[in-house]
C-alpha cells in the first residue's frame, strides 16, 4: 500500500479532525495576510497621496511663478542706476534726474554677465514746459526699449520701445487735454502721433510723455547721454542690494544704485512663504501616514506571534488527540508490516497537506479581507494589485513548516510505540 493512499484514507477517516486543523491554519493565515495586505494597501495609498500632493504642489508653484512673472511686469522696474553725481535728496524732492552719464554704459552693463539684474531700460528725461499747451509742466522721457543681456536668451520685454514720431501720454495729461490714441500733437516744435495712453498710476507717470530715445536726446540737447538705467532685481538667494551695488560699481564705477519699489520683493516673499507652506503640508501628510503605518505595524507585531503560537499548539493538540485515539489502528498497521518510518510519514504528510491547504485558503481569504478593509479600491482589481507572490510563497512555507513541527512529536510517538504492547492492552 503506497503512502499516498494511506494518507488520503487517514484524512477521509478523520474528516472532522482534518477540517478543524485546516480551518485553524486558514484562520491564522488569513488574519496575518489581512493585516499585511492592509499594510501594503496603506503603503501604496501613501505613495499615491504623496505623489498627487507633490504634483499639485508643483503645479501650484509653477502657477505662482507664472503669476509672479506677470506681477513683476505690471509693477515695473525696481532698480534705478543713476549717475554718481546725482543728488538723491534733489531726486526724491523733484522726482526726476538732473545729471547724466554716457549712453554706452547700458551696453557695457548688458555685456558684463551680471546675474543679479535683468531687463535693462536706458532712459533720458527732463521736466519741461510744454509751450504748445500754454507752458504746462510735464516730464519728457525718452527710451529706446530694453537692451538684451548678451549672456542670456532674450526675454519678453517689460516695456516696449516707442516708435519714432509717436508719443505715449500719461493718464492725467490725456484726461485734461482730452487726447485720444491717433490724435496729432505738437511738442517743442515737432509733430507726434499719440500711440497710446497709460492707465492711471497715481505717480508722476500720469504727467509724463514718452518718445523714442534719440528724439528725446536731440530735443533736450543730451545726444549720447542718459539720465538713468532702469533694471529689475533678480530675486535669487543672497541677492541683496549691497551685492548688486558692488557688482554694478565694478562695471560702471561712475554710478549709484537705488531700489525704487519694494512691492516686487513683498510679492516674492509671499511666493516663498506659499511654497514653504505647501512643502510643510506635504511633510505633515507624510508624517501622518507614517504614524498610521506605525500603529498598524505595532498591531501586527504582537498579533503575529500570538497567532503563530496558537495555531502551532492547536495543530499539535489535534495530532496528539488523533494519535491517542488511533493507537490500536496504528498498532494493527505495524503488525501487518507497515514500518515505523511509514507511520511517521503518514502523519507528517497529513500535517504538510494541512499546512499547505490552510495556507492557500487563508492567503486568498486574507487578501480579500485586507483589500476590502484597506485604503485602495476593493474588488478583484484591488486584490490583483495587492497580490504578492512572495507573500504567498512565504505563507505556504511557514504554515507547512509549523504544521510539520507541531505534528512531529505526536507522529514520532505514534511511530515508535510497540504494537504488541498496544494490542495486549486491548
Amino acid at each position: 500500500m503506497n503512502l499516498w493512499r494511506l494518507v488520503t484514507r487517514e484524512i477521509r477517516y478523520q474528516k472532522l479532525n482534518f477540517l478543524l486543523g485546516l480551518l485553524s491554519v486558514a484562520a491564522a493565515t488569513g488574519v496575518l495576510v489581512a493585516v499585511l495586505t492592509m499594510l501594503r494597501s496603506h503603503d501604496m495609498r501613501t505613495r499615491e497621496i504623496l505623489a498627487q500632493k507633490q504634483e499639485r504642489t508643483e503645479q501650484e508653484m509653477a502657477k505662482m511663478k507664472d503669476d509672479y512673472r506677470i506681477i513683476m511686469k505690471k509693477l515695473g522696474f525696481n532698480l534705478l542706476i543713476l549717475p554718481a553725481a546725482q543728488d538723491l535728496k534733489q531726486y526724491y524732492a523733484s522726482g526726476y534726474v538732473t545729471e547724466d552719464m554716457p549712453e554706452e554704459y547700458v551696453n557695457t552693463l548688458a555685456g558684463a554677465g551680471l546675474m543679479t539684474i535683468r531687463h535693462l531700460l536706458p532712459s533720458v528725461e527732463r521736466k519741461i514746459s510744454w509751450s504748445e499747451q500754454g507752458g504746462l509742466q510735464v516730464i519728457l522721457a525718452g527710451t529706446r526699449g530694453e537692451v538684451p543681456l548678451t549672456d542670456r536668451a532674450p526675454k519678453e520685454p517689460m516695456q516696449v520701445a516707442v516708435a519714432e514720431g509717436e508719443v505715449v501720454v500719461g493718464y492725467e495729461l490725456a484726461r485734461s487735454l482730452k487726447l485720444r490714441a491717433g490724435d496729432s500733437v505738437m511738442l517743442l516744435g515737432q509733430r507726434f502721433t499719440v500711440a497710446g495712453i497709460h492707465g492711471e498710476r497715481g505717480t508722476r507717470d500720469d504727467i509724463t510723455l514718452w518718445i523714442d530715445l534719440a528724439t528725446a536726446q536731440r530735443m533736450l540737447g543730451l545726444q549720447g547721454r542718459l539720465n538713468a538705467i532702469l533694471a529689475l532685481k533678480c530675486l535669487c538667494a543672497g541677492n541683496e542690494l549691497s551685492q548688486i551695488r558692488r557688482n554694478v560699481a565694478a562695471v560702471l564705477p561712475g554710478t549709484q544704485v537705488i531700489e525704487v519699489d519694494s512691492k516686487v520683493i513683498t510679492r516674492a516673499e509671499a511666493r516663498e512663504r506659499a511654497g514653504a507652506v505647501a512643502k510643510t503640508a506635504l511633510e505633515a501628510e507624510r508624517e501622518n501616514r507614517a504614524v498610521i503605518r506605525a500603529e498598524l505595524e505595532k498591531f501586527a507585531s504582537w498579533l503575529a506571534p500570538v497567532v503563530i503560537l496558537g495555531v502551532t499548539l492547536w495543530v499539535g493538540l489535534l495530532t496528539w488527540g488523533n494519535v491517542r485515539q488511533r493507537r490500536r489502528e496504528i498498532a494493527v498497521l505495524r503488525a501487518i508490516g507497515i514500518s515505523a518510518g511509514q507511520v511517521l510519514k503518514i502523519f507528517l504528510s497529513k500535517a504538510l497537506m494541512l499546512g499547505a491547504g490552510g495556507a492557500l485558503i487563508g492567503y486568498f481569504a486574507g487578501l480579500a479581507a485586507g483589500t476590502a478593509s484597506g485604503e485602495l479600491s476593493g474588488g478583484p482589481a484591488g486584490a490583483l494589485t495587492l497580490f504578492s507572490l512572495t507573500m504567498l510563497l512565504s505563507v505556504l512555507l511557514v504554515a507547512t513548516v509549523l504544521c510539520v513541527l507541531a505534528s512531529w512529536i505526536p507522529a514520532l510517538m505514534a511511530s515508535s510505540q510497540d504494537p504488541a504492547e498496544v494490542l495486549r492492552e486491548e
